[in-house]
């Protein structure tokens, strides 16, 4: 059973920035610092990838805060589907770059995410 005055004492911090022990709940560049528990989901990491615009295997990676694993299948998935094309360049070898179809995506779940109060 939810503890309703809880949970709504949780969200209207989480609004102020704060949670309800009144630790802030943002990293010093303004970034969302999670939970040591808790998971994004795939429309987080999907937007994290979306937002680096043009970047090598590596830099996604390290700023979308994945392993290789879970990269490649990420890349596949938004490779094959339209959102991302892969290109050759000098270094390091294969980049990606955001598409049209790939940027109506992000705003899109951009748009979602705002009417759903969630900030990322």
């Amino acid at each position: 059973m939810t503890n309703w005055p809880l949970a709504i004492k949780m969200i209207v911090s989480k609004e102020q920035g704060i949670d309800p022990k009144g630790v802030s709940l943002k990293g010093s560049r303004g970034e969302e610092i999670r939970e040591p528990n808790s998971r994004r989901s795939n429309i987080e990491v999907i937007a994290a990838i979306l937002r680096l615009g043009e970047a090598g295997k590596t830099e996604i990676m390290y700023s979308a805060n994945m392993s290789y694993r879970q990269l490649q299948k990420y890349l596949e998935l938004l490779v094959n589907d339209g959102f991302l094309e892969s290109f050759i360049c000098p270094n390091p070898g294969i980049k990606y770059r955001v598409t049209e179809k790939g940027q109506q995506l992000l705003q899109s779940i951009d748009k979602m995410l705002g009417l759903l109060g969630i900030a990322l």
